[in-house]
């Protein structure tokens, strides 16, 4: 398992989950002054200095449980909030899009092309803040820096990390469906056509060589497929052309998205039950979440601003029923940490978790969600 996943991981999630929700912030015609300012805040805590010091130092993948907890701080670093159900799709969009883009990676080494295409889109994102811009930027150097040199095995034993976080995660998406990459049962669809990997050849040729290495025989063959040539290698400088596809924004067209568990998901998490086994994170992983979770500089509400909720589903009664109907075992609602046999660590948590306390105002200007905003702050 690579130790050096986790930032390509988070920065890839984290770039679907503000694409989400960009497309909701439009779809429920949010004013624009108050979207602007949701975005802005995410993406500022994103990418805050001292957040991507944790991040990037080398360091094994989180459970799911952990890392959903870093999400759902992230998603309300803002004004905005999210109820269980909403928070629920929301990660569900996010894993689902980032495994079909890590599936479909031509190479190894293109993840980090699939990365930048977040970068970039979320850079776009950003409105009126030459301050947060530099933030992306940096976070732009780093990643050159760290990952530009790694070689192609490094790359694979990275992808293939991703592949076996991402194992197991069936769930449908409407959009994945209607463009036929997904099948029903929540698998998605290898594509047999396309431009080759860079730097390989167009399959269909088998050639023979001598124990001298002299080329002495050619044999075609029908590979059944529809393979072009890669034109180009794509880009890894700041404003370089990714040439890749995969990674850019698919909400920016509008349409609904719907998601879907397939009864293997189901089967398997009636099984496993990891998510739902007390005290799910080990004294390790509690320490590395503690420490990332408190660089995130995630700031109070301040001020008579209220907040607003947002819906991933077109009506409140669909929020609602997705509630009901998702199998206990693959929610994510609570993690309830358990540190009390390290008197340093407890009190390390309790000075984290006490930054993340809103204010009473702020409790009472949103009706749902609240329990989210609970969550860790009871040691």
């Amino acid at each position: 398992m690579s130790m050096r996943t986790l930032p390509l991981l988070f920065l890839n999630l984290g770039g679907e989950m503000l694409y989400i929700l960009d497309q909701r912030l439009r779809a429920q015609n949010i004013p624009g002054d108050k979207a602007r300012k949701v975005m802005n805040d995410i993406i500022s805590t994103m990418f805050n200095r001292k957040f991507m010091e944790e991040l990037f130092k080398p360091q094994e993948l989180y459970s799911k449980k952990a890392l959903r907890t870093v999400y759902d701080r992230l998603a309300h670093a803002s004004i905005m909030r999210l109820n269980q159900a909403s928070m629920d799709k929301l990660y569900d969009l996010m894993t689902m899009a980032f495994k079909y883009q890590v599936l479909l990676c031509p190479r190894p080494k293109d993840v980090l092309l699939v990365t930048f295409n977040h970068l970039d889109a979320i850079k776009g994102l950003i409105q009126d803040s030459p301050t947060i811009l530099h933030q992306v930027d940096e976070t732009f150097r780093q990643l050159t820096d760290i990952y530009g040199g790694l070689s192609a095995g490094e790359f694979q034993l990275i992808r293939q990390t991703l592949l076996i976080f991402f194992q197991d995660l069936h769930i449908r998406v409407s959009i994945f469906l209607k463009d036929k990459v997904q099948n029903s049962n929540g698998r998605f669809v290898l594509p047999a056509s396309g431009p080759v990997p860079w730097g390989t050849e167009v399959p269909g040729l088998i050639r023979t060589f001598n124990s001298k290495g002299e080329e002495v025989k050619k044999t075609e063959f029908k590979h059944g497929g529809s393979y072009v040539a890669a034109l180009k290698e794509g880009s890894l400088e700041l404003y370089g052309d990714r040439v890749l596809k995969l990674g850019t924004n698919m909400y920016s067209v509008n349409r609904p998205v719907e998601t879907h568990m397939s009864a293997a998901s189901k089967n398997l998490a009636s099984q496993t039950q990891e998510s739902i086994v007390p005290n799910p994170l080990a004294k390790e992983e509690l320490n590395l979440l503690a420490r990332l979770i408190g660089g995130m500089g995630i700031q109070k509400p301040s001020g008579p601003e209220p907040g607003f909720r947002l819906n991933l589903f077109t009506t409140d009664e669909e929020e609602e029923q997705a509630a009901l109907t998702r199998p206990e075992e693959l929610s994510y609602e609570v993690i309830n940490i358990q540190a009390t046999q390290d008197q340093q660590t407890n009190q390390e948590l309790a000075r984290i978790m006490g930054e993340f306390e809103i204010t009473d105002q702020s409790r009472r200007s949103t009706s749902k969600g609240d329990d989210l905003l609970a969550m860790m702050d009871e040691l």
